[in-house]
């Protein structure tokens, strides 16, 4: 059998024994359509709409929101190796149980502004536990390169993927729009865009968990980090709303997220907070995005100095790495914007304010859900205050939550020490332990 034989049968799952004659033909549309790329949907037949349609896939346009396209497999580690890739980055090994299988899957979706398009994300699953698994979505923190995104190469990125699915469950890891192999620029900070991907990444798992006989149970626990964590308290909000009733959120645990970007984020740029070299890119990454959404620029120039407003744009294509973009821009956030920009970031008004303001309103809501917000005490990219303010406008909102502080940390460390925590709380949330879970704010 070729390699290409061998991943299709392994993907599609088909052992005769296992799948009837509609089970079997569903997969072969399946596959069909992945081969054929997603633009040959809408000629599908009868049996492939009422396929989709179980999944609870709202069709949009050419496409089915969550649509899988194709699932390819992207590594597979025994349980030895997941212990030395974690310790290589510092990260506890003790919970590591089982080795790991993970896929990237492409999937329908649609693009910040409403139109079909494609996605991709990793799809990790557990080599052992039960069949029926529970589903951990992975939202993953700031990525310049579309190469860095969890289903496009092994790093940093791949960490939560590879610690939840080694403790038995599924987890699905979006690259969001834009990277990974997304067509398109990534919409920076962009959370409903980013949320609409997430959970239609949520919709492709399912349908991949099937394909491989490791269907899920329907439960969710969120986490996330930096950026996504901002994203995973938005998904969360989502879920617990019903954007799909196949999923019920059961727990939430985002790791130092930018939740108040206005009311923290942008004033510890200037009280120095925020240190240099990623405030620079931050800040240049989310203008360039943003502009795209809210017109907050006319022309580069009417934000940035120059030299930099004529490469500044060119910076953010996917293709370039943060060095790369350290060494195009200025040390500071003041020696990179005009002087009556940088005012202007002090006291927003129009398409900056409202940037700032779509992105704002991740914690208001009440969670019905046990909820952890961890954060590190010398982050200098996320400040803490952010977890507090989400803290605090959760309690306004009815639902006091902890903020684990996890020290003299800063915003990697802050991760290293609070994803295998995220891990061992899951299973407390599990087993019904955590119910009673004190809070202890930071």
């Amino acid at each position: 059998m070729s390699d290409d034989a061998r991943k299709t049968a392994e993907v599609t799952g088909t052992r005769t024994n296992r799948r009837t004659r509609k089970g079997l033909a569903a997969t072969t549309a399946a596959l069909l359509v992945a081969a054929a790329g997603i633009a040959t949907v809408p000629g599908a037949t009868a049996q492939d709409h009422a396929a989709h349609a179980s999944y609870g896939l709202a069709s949009h346009g050419l496409a089915w929101r969550g649509a899988l396209v194709s699932a390819v497999p992207v590594a597979s580690r025994d349980a030895r190796q997941i212990r030395a890739f974690l310790a290589g980055h510092d990260i506890a090994t003790d919970g590591v149980r089982y080795g790991v299988r993970s896929y990237r899957l492409t999937y329908a979706t649609v693009d910040a502004y409403g139109k079909p398009t494609t996605a991709t994300g990793l799809f990790t699953l557990p080599v052992g536990g039960g069949r029926h698994l529970d589903l951990v979505s992975d939202t993953h923190g700031t990525m310049v390169n579309r190469g860095y995104a969890p289903s496009a190469g092994e790093d940093f990125g791949r960490i939560p993927s590879y610690l939840n699915a080694t403790a038995g469950r599924a987890v699905a890891a979006p690259d969001y729009l834009g990277l990974g192999e997304g067509p398109g620029r990534h919409p920076y900070m962009d959370t409903r865009s980013s949320v609409t991907a997430s959970v239609d990444m949520l919709r492709a798992s399912r349908t991949a968990a099937g394909l491989l006989d490791r269907p899920l149970t329907g439960d969710v626990y969120a986490t996330g980090f930096s950026q996504g964590g901002q994203v995973a308290m938005a998904l969360g909000q989502a879920l617990q709303g019903g954007v799909d009733r196949h999923f019920r959120l059961k727990a939430l645990a985002p790791v130092s997220g930018p939740y108040d970007v206005q009311g923290q984020e942008i004033p510890a740029l200037y009280d120095g907070r925020v240190n240099n070299v990623s405030g620079v890119i931050y800040t240049s990454y989310w203008l360039v995005a943003q502009s795209r959404l809210h017109s907050i620029y006319k022309n580069p120039a009417d934000a940035f100095r120059a030299p930099y407003a004529s490469r500044v744009e060119s910076l953010y294509d996917g293709k370039h790495d943060e060095k790369d973009i350290i060494k195009a821009l200025p040390h500071t956030v003041k020696a990179m914007l005009t002087p009556a920009f940088y005012e202007r970031m002090r006291h927003p008004t129009g398409g900056l304010l409202a940037a700032m303001r779509d992105n704002g309103h991740v914690c208001d809501w009440k969670p019905r859900v046990p909820v952890r917000l961890y954060a590190g005490a010398a982050d200098t990219d996320v400040p803490l205050a952010n977890a507090r303010s989400c803290a605090h406008r959760l309690a306004a909102h009815g639902k006091r939550v902890p903020v684990v502080n996890q020290g003299n940390v800063d915003h990697f460390g802050s991760f290293g020490v609070s994803a295998p925590e995220v891990v061992r709380w899951f299973d407390a949330v599990k087993s019904g332990a955590a119910r009673g879970d004190a809070v202890r704010n930071g």
